[in-house]
Formats: C-alpha cells, structure tokens, sequence
C-alpha cells in the first residue's frame, strides 16, 4: 500500500479509502461487511470514509464500523483515520 503524509501532522493515510456509505447499512453489520473490512486493513487501508448520515437507514453505517472497530479490528484502533 502506498502511505501519504498529510499536512504537518505527520500522519500517514492510506492512499486508497473504503467508503462505508451505501454497503455498510443495515440492522447489524453481516460477515460480508466484516470480511470486507478486515481484507481491506489486512491490505493496509488505513482510511475508512464514514459519515454520521450513511446508511440506509441514515447513522446505521457508523454504528456498524463502531460494533466491527470493537470486535474485528479491536488493537489497532491508532491505526485507522
């Protein structure tokens, strides 16, 4: 992966995203949307675009990655922007 520095800040993102909007809705995450997320760090994304709207239904998205963040990707909290 390649890493780009950002501002002054010294921190690194990755240069690709994974963009949470439309395909991480939904009542509860599903093993489709876990499989998706942890290939993509495993691939070294570091950057998860999410906003508190993405859904459907609207904030669900964010409440997915928050349950995924706890179970798949707990201890590398400092790794993700």
């Amino acid at each position: 992966m390649i890493y780009r520095r950002t501002g002054r800040s010294g921190l690194l993102l990755s240069a690709l995203s994974v963009g949470l909007w439309q395909r991480f809705g939904g009542d509860e995450p599903t093993n489709e949307n876990r499989a998706i997320l942890r290939r993509a760090f495993e691939l070294g994304v570091t950057h998860f675009d999410l906003a508190n709207n993405y859904g459907p239904p609207y904030g669900s998205a964010e409440s997915n990655f928050g349950q995924m963040l706890r179970t798949d990707l707990a201890g590398h909290r400092d790794e993700l922007v």
